[in-house]
């Protein structure tokens, strides 16, 4: 009974209003304090020994935006969300965040890393069986302070979507299959602060000089050609496009099998929106850009797509990845994302691993509704167009269904992040 009083005053210290609720949860909600020694009475008559190891309370910052705390009861949708549908996407980012794996994309910022290893401690403590959609709710509330990010001179956060294309392809060009998809090549040096293969400026050495990488329309004029780079072709360029603006593919091929396709790295050159262009230029209404109207648009005249598309001079490199065929799309965590649960951050203002609920209403069913879409999430991905404290891509799946729906997402919302309450600290103050 000590203990159990004990666990509850550690409740109500920590997670105000979750103690009333889980009475009858006494044994579970040890397991979610199990890692916060302060949670539990230690019995009198043991000494206390000096841990090497103590807990340091977390005060998020996120750089070009305010944090205003937020009660959980405040988050619109935050009950009726299906909390152990994000709690399993969430160990996977655990065992990331434990064990790097093999195919990692650019790091993300390790502000919250230890917060977030020490609540995926709690998070073991659960056991390996996926805890009830109540059980997840209250761990994420133990566990987390929820802070709504608000950017300097802006209101809220702003979401896209993103999808894996499935496309036609074979291993050898012919019949149709011409159109090359290029793994990252030797030449490609990247520099600048923190450049990795996959980010920084990009460059390739002409004598003695490094020059800017070659630019979209220079590769489709065949700079890479004949270098033994190719990975597989496809019928439409159209189709190698929009898997560029994807970082992924799912590529058929005539036997049947599935090619799995991941970012490798980029040109270096800037990113141009080319629907912004058609909008600008009055080729699309503003109100009815999507992805869909950018195809339409390529297929109806493909001379002008050609042209409109060698306009944005970035270029993405793939490389083949080991992922059966009903994994999702490989995220830059260097994890297998989750349809409606992992989403695309800003690497260089959050972490891989942090839970971010988003409130917002979208188009998910047809152009033009305005369906509620509250949900918690995991930053699990990036990309180059994800720039911003509240600006996140919202993950769909893989296919034409889930490509219409991300095609046509480009609204405003609320961006609620939960950040781990403690961090455990070396005796020198030192995460």
């Amino acid at each position: 009974m000590a203990q159990a009083r004990a666990v509850t005053a550690g409740v109500r210290r920590f997670a105000p209003g979750v103690a009333a609720r889980c009475a009858s949860l006494t044994g579970m909600v040890v397991a979610l304090f199990a890692a916060t020694s302060s949670c539990v009475a230690a019995p009198a008559s043991r000494p206390i020994p000096a841990p090497a190891m103590s807990l340091q309370p977390i005060v998020p910052v996120v750089a070009g935006a305010r944090l205003e705390p937020v009660a959980f009861t405040d988050l619109d949708g935050w009950i009726a969300d299906d909390h152990a549908a994000a709690f399993a996407t969430f160990r996977v980012s655990c065992a990331a965040l434990k064990s790097p794996p093999k195919d990692v994309g650019p790091a993300s910022a390790p502000t919250l890393r230890q917060g977030l290893r020490h609540a995926c401690a709690a998070a073991a403590r659960l056991g390996p069986d996926a805890p009830s959609p109540l059980l997840a709710r209250l761990f994420f509330e133990a566990n987390f302070r929820a802070w709504r990010v608000i950017p300097d001179g802006g209101s809220g956060g702003y979401y896209t979507g993103y999808y894996e294309p499935e496309v036609e392809g074979a291993l050898q060009p012919g019949n149709g299959f011409d159109v090359p998809v290029y793994g990252r090549p030797g030449d490609l040096v990247m520099t600048g602060p923190g450049a990795t293969p996959n980010s920084g400026s990009a460059f390739r050495r002409e004598g003695d000089a490094l020059v800017p990488y070659h630019d979209r329309a220079a590769i489709e004029d065949g700079a890479l050609a004949g270098r033994g780079l190719e990975i597989v072709w496809l019928k439409d360029p159209v189709d190698l496009f929009f898997m560029q603006i994807q970082g992924s593919a799912r590529v058929r091929l005539p036997d049947g099998r599935i090619l799995r396709l991941g970012y490798d790295g980029f040109n270096g050159q800037p990113y141009v929106a080319v629907g912004r262009l058609l909008v600008q230029r009055g080729l699309v209404p503003r109100e009815e850009m999507s992805m869909a109207r950018i195809r339409a648009f390529m297929e109806a005249d493909p001379a002008a797509g050609r042209a409109l598309r060698r306009e944005n001079p970035t270029f993405t490199f793939f490389k083949a990845l080991t992922l059966g065929a009903d994994a999702g799309a490989m995220g830059a965590q260097g994890v297998s994302l989750t349809a409606g649960r992992s989403l695309a951050v800003d690497r260089k203002l959050h972490t891989y691993g942090t839970p971010i609920f988003v409130e917002a209403d979208l188009p998910l069913s047809a152009p033009g509704t305005a369906e509620p879409f509250r949900r918690l999430m995991i930053a699990q991905d990036t990309g180059s167009a994800i720039v911003g404290p509240a600006r996140a891509d919202v993950f769909f799946g893989a296919g034409d269904a889930a490509g219409a729906v991300a095609g046509r997402i480009r609204h405003s919302g609320k961006f609620t992040m939960l950040v781990p309450r403690f961090a455990k600290v070396d005796s020198g103050g030192t995460p």
